[in-house]
């Protein structure tokens, strides 16, 4: 099947050559997503979905065409081709559209677990039941079961270009996750844990439902505090979410049309001196790894913010060609349906040196943020954020009462500037990671 389809690739691109493409591409993905769900030690739902297809892009005259199908027959591949030609008739010409050339040579990484096609679907029920076992066991007011489950997925990736460009790669990875609810009188509260891994035996069920059991009662009894600045801790996945602003901003497309608050700022202080930002599409044991983006680049590490000083951009071929420098290997694409688009891989603020309690020993006053609501409307282009925030009220160096009913707001600029400790508990949740983070002297909004 590997070789068949390459073949048809070659085919593919060979063709569009000879019906007046400049340049042709072919990118072939075939995958398979499994996924269980448990409520009440009962399976609620098993589902098994799985795709295969092949978009094709071309250049013509400097202008892209592209047209995609799930068919791999030969009359439908005939038809996708002239579509994609017939699709480059309607775009703007621009210099700047390129493909890669062959590359010299791919990064070997471990991405397929074999053990996880091999596990039963009997397993794997009762993984997802040990994780809801698990989460409800954790305290009797966790009462209601959302949701618990396990998940994953196999996929392959061939991609071929008419500069010689080949490549291949077959990956998997699997999850699990529960959502619990806990109740106190008349209140309640959402408690959520997950894991995805490389590897079926590194998922630990029992570690999982204990997270989402803590969650799901540690701000029952909440209650606000009055309007101040003071210090906030943010816990690894609540500083992730912030990166998941973050990260669109330095994307080197987003630059370019003016739309990132770190244009023209390269080599420049844009955060704290503990701040260093990467992405690593290469990183070992990392759901998002693989040899090659979404156009047959290379992955590679990123170093995008070094000691708060910023020094790169995340590119693709097209924004690389246009600003004189090298792709990073971000131009990503998770289907067939779609053209590369910047973003990211394995994206992650790198650990410190000090224990996380140790940052929160250090605070006279302050919060230990646990949740955050709206955070789809912070302005990725200006930086500004309000946000509604839920946590734990630090008093003397000591964790003390639950607090909700609050906002905080500021801009991601200051944010990142007055970062002033970084835990040593990188914690990744699929393709973003972060360790716990303290920032000084942020407005926070209560009664």
């Amino acid at each position: 099947m590997v070789s068949d389809l390459m073949q048809l690739g070659s085919m593919a691109v060979e063709k569009a050559l000879k019906l007046g493409a400049d340049q042709a591409e072919v990118y072939i993905l075939k995958a398979k997503d499994f996924n269980i769900q448990v409520v009440n030690q009962k399976t609620d739902t098993i589902k098994l979905a799985e795709e295969r297809g092949l978009g094709v892009r071309v250049f013509k005259d400097k202008r892209i065409g592209f047209s995609f199908t799930s068919d791999l027959g030969p009359t439908a591949i005939d038809q996708v081709i002239h579509q994609a030609l017939d699709n480059s008739f309607y775009t703007g010409r621009d210099d700047n559209l390129v493909m890669p050339s062959k590359a010299e040579k791919y990064p070997q990484l471990d991405l397929y677990d074999s053990q996880i096609p091999k596990k039963t679907v009997d397993e794997k029920i009762e993984l997802a039941k040990e994780i809801e076992n698990s989460a409800r066991a954790y305290d009797p007011r966790i009462i209601i079961t959302e949701r618990a489950g396990y998940e994953d997925s196999e996929y392959e990736v061939w991609i071929l270009n008419s500069l010689g460009l080949k490549g291949y790669y077959q990956g998997a990875y699997c999850g699990g996750y529960a959502l619990v609810v806990g109740v106190e009188k008349d209140e309640s509260q959402t408690g959520f844990g997950m894991q995805y891994s490389l590897k079926y035996a590194e998922l630990d069920p029992a570690k999982i439902g204990q997270e989402a059991g803590s969650r799901a009662v540690r701000l029952l009894g909440a209650k606000t505090v009055g309007s101040q600045k003071a210090a906030l801790v943010l816990e690894p996945y609540i500083a992730t979410n912030f990166l998941g602003i973050i990260s669109p901003a330095l994307s080197a497309e987003a630059v370019d049309k003016g739309k990132s608050f770190f244009k023209d700022q390269v080599d420049k202080p844009v955060a704290s001196p503990l701040v260093t930002l990467i992405d690593d599409g290469q990183m070992e044991g990392r759901v998002l790894s693989a040899p090659f983006d979404g156009e047959g680049v290379p992955t590679s590490k990123t170093v995008l913010i070094e000691n708060g000083i910023l020094k790169s951009y995340l590119h693709n071929t097209y924004t690389a060609k246009k600003m004189g420098v090298e792709s990073t290997g971000n131009g990503v694409r998770g289907t067939y349906k779609s053209t590369p688009e910047i973003g990211t891989t394995n994206f992650y603020l790198q650990a410190g040196q000090i224990d996380p309690q140790e940052l929160i020993k250090e605070i006279d006053k302050g919060l230990y943020v646990t949740d955050v609501m709206g955070m789809h409307t912070a302005n990725p282009i200006s930086g500004d954020f309000s946000l509604g925030a839920s946590g734990i009220w630090i008093e003397n160096g000591e964790l003390t009462t639950p607090v909700r009913g609050i906002a905080i707001a500021g801009n991601i600029k200051d944010l990142l500037a007055n970062i002033d400790g970084v835990g040593n508990d990188l914690t990744f949740f699929v393709g973003k990671g972060a360790p716990t983070v303290r920032i000084k002297n942020i407005s926070i909004s209560g009664t």
